[in-house]
């Protein structure tokens, strides 16, 4: 069954960005899926996998989905070892869980040793600079 958030949030944010009708830092894509930068990092290179057809919870996905999910996330993972060798891997289910943006989608945190980034606190943007630096580190080579 549905999550409630469900009928409410299409057409979404990120089903615009999968329809490139809105702009993103695109690291990945293939035809089912996407890693992008994540537009108010909590560190450098914070990015996230995200299905291209809209669900809103991991569970609302079909199993064929899952996969195509988890195979992104494998593979961007592993590209992540370019920025730091830790890293937070983060999945917000639902309101109460912190989920701001209703389409499933994994948060990839490169770690540096700082603080706990979770921690409430003003996120700034990122920059265009930035971001292009970080998406010619996490291309394929």
């Amino acid at each position: 069954m549905p999550s409630p958030e469900a009928a409410a949030t299409h057409p979404c944010a990120f089903c615009e960005i999968a329809a490139h009708r809105s702009p993103a830092y695109f690291l990945y894509e293939d035809t089912d899926t996407m890693a992008i930068l994540d537009i108010f990092p909590f560190t450098r290179g914070h990015f996230l996998v995200i299905p291209k057809e809209h669900s809103v919870r991991l569970t609302d996905m079909s199993e064929a989905g899952q996969l195509a999910l988890v195979r992104t996330l494998d593979l961007m993972l592993r590209r992540t070892s370019r920025l730091a060798p830790d890293y937070n891997l983060a999945l917000n289910a639902g309101r109460a869980a912190g989920q701001v943006v209703f389409h499933v989608h994994f948060h990839v945190i490169p770690r540096y040793g700082e603080a706990n980034p979770f921690q409430v606190r003003h996120r700034v943007p990122l920059e265009e600079k930035e971001a292009l630096r970080v998406v010619a580190e996490l291309s394929p080579p």
